[in-house]
C-alpha cells in the first residue's frame, strides 16, 4: 500500500476514489513516478507582475506539473497574456467569483495532483522550488505540509527581507509567534480536501485559515531550510493596504474564537507580546529581519 494511500485514508476524504487516483498517479508499468504538483494562481488586474509569476512556475525543472490559472474579470490585458501561454496551462478559468478564496477553490476543483500549492499573480517561485519540495515530502512520508523560506520583495523585485519558516503551531499562529510564507508552503491533496478547502467568507487571511484548519485536523508540518519563493508587497497589493489590516483583525478574532471557544482578551494581548519577543530572540535571522523592517520605516 502506498504512502499516499495511507495519507488519504488517515484523513478520511473520499477514500476509495482518492486511493485509486493517487495510486495510478505515482506508479506506471511498475515504476515509481515523481509526485504530481497542482499549482493555482488567481489573477486580477496585475498584468505588470503576472508574466513573471507564470514563467516562474512553468519554468520549474520538474516533470509532473499542472498549472491552473483563475481570472474573474481582469481588464488590464491580463487575460490576453494568460491566453498567450496556450496549452502550457492545464486549465484557465475566466469566470466571476466572490473573492480569491472562492477562486482558489474553483481552481483546485480542477486539480489532479498529489501536492497542492498556490501563488498570487504578483509573486513568484524561485528556481528548483518544486524539486526540493518533492524531495522533502518523499523523505518525510508522515508530513502533510512543507514550509520553506523565501523573500519579501518590493514592486521592483528588490529583496527587502528574508522569511524563514519555523514554529507553526495553533498557539504560535494566534499569538504572532509563528513565521511562515504562504508562497513557500505546499500541502498534500488529502489534507486540503479533509478541511473542505478555503473559507470563502475570509477576505483577508484565507491562506492562514486554511493552514490552521489543516493543522487542527491533524496535519503535520515539515520545515525546509531552502528559499522557495518571492512575496511581493507594493502599493496596490492587498497586504500593503489599511483596509486589509482591518479585515485581517476581524478574521483573526473570528478564527481565535472558533479555535479557543472564547473571545480575545487583554491577557491574550500580553501573551502575544511575549510570543513575538520570543520569536525575535530565538528564531534564526529574526533579529536581522526585525531591524531591517524597522529601518525601512525610518
Amino acid at each position: 500500500m502506498s504512502e499516499n494511500h495511507d495519507k488519504a485514508c488517515r484523513f478520511g476524504v473520499h477514500q476509495s476514489r482518492n486511493c485509486l487516483t493517487l495510486k495510478s498517479a505515482t506508479r506506471t508499468h511498475g515504476r515509481e513516478l515523481p509526485m504530481k504538483f497542482s499549482v493555482v494562481t488567481v489573477s486580477f488586474n496585475q498584468r505588470q507582475y503576472l508574466e513573471e509569476c507564470l514563467t516562474s512556475v512553468l519554468g520549474q525543472d520538474y516533470p509532473l506539473l499542472e498549472y491552473i490559472v483563475v481570472d474573474p474579470g481582469s481588464t488590464d490585458g491580463s487575460r490576453e497574456l494568460i491566453e498567450s501561454f496556450g496549452n502550457r496551462l492545464a486549465a484557465v478559468l475566466f469566470e466571476p467569483d466572490q473573492g480569491a478564496a472562492e477562486g482558489l477553490n474553483k481552481g483546485f476543483q480542477r486539480a489532479s495532483g498529489d501536492i497542492f500549492g498556490f501563488l498570487n499573480s504578483d509573486d513568484a517561485l524561485l528556481p528548483g522550488a518544486m524539486k526540493s519540495v518533492s524531495q522533502a515530502f518523499e523523505q518525510n512520508p508522515d508530513c502533510d505540509i512543507v514550509m520553506g523560506n523565501g523573500f519579501i520583495v518590493d514592486a521592483q523585485g528588490r529583496r527587502i527581507r528574508r522569511i524563514r519558516a519555523a514554529g507553526f503551531t495553533l498557539e504560535r499562529y494566534f499569538y504572532g509567534g509563528a513565521t511562515w510564507l504562504q508562497q513557500s508552503t505546499f500541502f498534500r491533496r488529502a489534507a486540503f480536501e479533509a478541511v473542505g478547502g478555503f473559507n470563502v467568507n475570509n477576505r483577508s487571511c484565507w491562506d492562514g485559515e486554511l493552514v490552521v484548519d489543516m493543522v487542527r485536523a491533524g496535519a503535520r508540518v515539515k520545515y525546509l531550510n531552502q528559499d522557495l519563493a518571492l512575496f511581493r508587497i507594493h502599493a496596490k497589493s492587498i497586504t500593503g493596504s489599511r483596509r486589509h489590516s482591518e479585515m485581517m483583525k476581524a478574521d483573526a478574532d473570528r478564527m481565535f474564537s472558533l479555535s479557543r471557544g472564547r473571545k480575545w482578551t487583554a491577557l491574550d494581548t500580553l501573551r502575544g507580546y511575549w510570543f513575538r519577543v520570543e520569536r525575535i530572540l530565538t528564531h534564526p535571522g529574526a533579529v536581522e529581519s526585525a531591524i531591517r523592517a524597522r529601518m525601512s520605516r525610518i
